[in-house]
């Protein structure tokens, strides 16, 4: 489960970094703003994969906040509410699988 949270934040990190530029040049946001968001979101989602090894519960708690954050912040811009209900989606099913697979290995 450790490595199936680090990849989809890892994933999810590279397309907030991609999506900055876009939600510039398309949405014509101030570039001050998509970076601040984007560069939140990106950074703590980096962060959290390399924490997911050591701690995994807190990885799963703010990662999950995470979620909430880049839905959230769809108010600035706009995309985010796309690429945050996707990656909400992603981590869900990672946790869920990570559960599901860990029970029927019997590890925890």
């Amino acid at each position: 489960m450790r490595r199936l949270s680090a990849t989809v934040l890892i994933m999810e990190a590279i397309v907030i970094a991609l999506a900055i530029p876009v939600a510039i040049h398309i949405d014509h946001l101030n570039p001050h703003d998509a970076v601040l968001v984007g560069g939140i979101g990106a950074g703590l989602a980096v962060i959290l994969a390399m924490l997911a090894r050591w701690q995994l519960r807190v990885t799963l708690v703010i990662g999950s906040l995470l979620q909430i954050y880049l839905i959230a912040a769809g108010q600035i811009v706009p995309v985010m509410y796309f690429l945050g209900a996707i990656f909400a989606a992603c981590w869900a099913t990672g946790i869920w699988l990570g559960r599901r697979v860990e029970r029927a290995t019997g590890h925890q």
